[in-house]
């Protein structure tokens, strides 16, 4: 193997190892959400919330506490043994579009990123409800630089 070759292998090696962290090590920015919620988990990761949030987003914020918060944690940050955060570069809306979101409630989700286990359907919510969501955990995602 050429000096060159190896170099190569080197960096990618390192932005391997450095994308590694951000997606499952790093947390999304420094501001914190609150200690560990009722369930008991502790956040995932740390965000930065909105100075305010749309009228659909405060619906949609709403429903996430009622319905999404006892796995998902305060603000989507996620709880460690229990759920993971929305706010993350994995829920980025090219990697889990909208529509993504709309099928795990509805049908629920086999776990695929996290170690967590799979994600049960959430009965009671309409396709509506869930844009409403949506609209809430893009506008957290958004104020933490996931577009």
């Amino acid at each position: 193997m050429s000096l060159k070759q190896s170099a190569i292998l080197l960096v990618l090696a390192g932005a391997l190892v450095a994308g590694g962290y951000l997606m499952f090590g790093g947390s999304v920015r420094e501001a914190t959400t609150g200690a560990t919620s009722e369930a008991g988990g502790a956040p995932m990761v740390s965000i930065d919330l909105p100075k305010s949030l749309s009228a659909v987003a405060q619906s949609g914020k709403r429903l996430f506490d009622e319905n999404c918060i006892s796995c998902h944690g305060p603000n989507a940050v996620g709880q460690e043994e229990i759920g993971p955060p929305l706010v993350h570069i994995i829920y980025e809306p090219n990697h889990h579009g909208d529509e993504a979101f709309q099928r795990a409630v509805a049908l629920g989700v086999r776990r695929h990123h996290w170690p967590f286990g799979n994600m049960a359907p959430v009965e009671g919510l309409s396709r509506e409800d869930v844009a409403l969501i949506i609209a809430y955990i893009r506008e957290l995602q958004r104020a933490n630089g996931i577009n």
